[in-house]
């Protein structure tokens, strides 16, 4: 078995806050295969962008392992950081706040390759045209600026620059959430082709179980910073055990006139993630729980081939 393109082991991400330490990212594991996708699915707040952020040093982290294609790179210097920089890349939840106002289009998709320094001015200016092509936008748009521009082209240069250099891993932190629903299904496309011509991996973080099932190959869901339950991306659908993944499709809307279905309501208070107390934390919010989730926090086991569950009774759900 080839040995995956990036491996997390109990993966922690701290923030000190007045109160304690807020627990963001919280004992993550996983690994990631080259030409495959990991969808990261949660509610607002439960630490999928923190988790990418950490991944690529955007945030250091305060505990575990990062292995990056079988090199550690947890500690790593700031020349080791720089190199890593052109192998992996990310695509911003908001365009806006991650564009320079005072840089035309084709500038900022050009950057990256300048400080490379690998491709003439020449060559560099035919693949801004590339790129713009291949993510929709129009050419007569080169050398407009971010604040003329709507969120969905703003969002389409980001994807254009985290493509820019080639690397062969990017975070999607919500790259589609400002498209319409159209262009979503262009840039998925788009996303899964140069995938499969050259071998990139994606972590995929997004609210949209649509686009989710439709682009990864496992998915994640993660609830107050801790994975709650880990499978291949058909089998979540056709078969979700933990009660917070249950929820979670219940809510997703059906495209059927007069179709009605029980509706899950989550009851009961979001636990807090500072300094969060011994047992489960999604127990305030589960209908299932007993006295022992409260008081004992449940191990994530495999209670299926390759599905992962972390709760006392997933057995029973099954």
């Amino acid at each position: 078995m080839s040995t995956p393109l990036l491996q997390v082991e109990n993966l922690k991400k701290y923030f000190e806050v007045p109160q304690g330490y807020l627990h963001a990212v919280d004992d993550v594991s996983f690994s990631l295969n080259r030409s495959e996708t990991l969808g990261v699915v949660g509610e607002s707040g439960c630490g999928k962008s923190t988790l990418g952020r950490v991944v690529l040093h955007l945030l250091d982290s305060t505990d575990g392992k990062i292995v990056f294609d079988g090199e550690d790179i947890t500690r790593v210097r700031a020349a080791k950081l720089k190199e890593l920089s052109g192998r992996m890349q990310i695509i911003f939840q908001d365009p806006y706040s991650s564009l320079d106002p005072r840089m035309t289009v084709h500038q900022l998709i050009s950057e990256a390759m300048l400080i490379a320094g690998k491709l003439s001015r020449g060559e560099i200016k035919n693949r801004v045209f590339e790129l713009m092509d291949i993510v929709g936008l129009s050419r007569r748009l080169v050398n407009t600026y971010p604040h003329e521009l709507d969120g969905g082209r703003r969002q389409r240069i980001g994807i254009a620059r985290a493509l820019s250099i080639k690397p062969e891993f990017i975070v999607c932190d919500e790259p589609v959430s400002a498209l319409d629903v159209s262009i979503q299904a262009q840039i998925l496309n788009l996303l899964i082709d140069i995938q499969a011509e050259t071998g990139i991996a994606y972590i995929f973080i997004t609210h949209d179980l649509s686009v989710v099932k439709h682009i990864s190959n496992d998915i994640i869901v993660m609830y107050l910073g801790q994975i709650v339950e880990k499978v291949a991306s058909g089998e979540l659908f056709s078969k979700p055990i933990h009660p917070y993944t249950v929820a979670l499709l219940n809510a997703v809307p059906v495209p059927v006139v007069n179709y009605n279905k029980e509706r899950i309501l989550l009851k009961g208070e979001i636990s807090s993630p500072v300094n969060p107390k011994p047992g489960c934390r999604f127990a305030p919010r589960c209908d299932h729980a007993k006295e022992q989730c409260f008081t004992e926090e449940p191990e994530s086991k495999e209670i299926l081939p390759g599905h992962m569950v972390k709760c006392h009774f997933a057995e029973q759900f099954v």
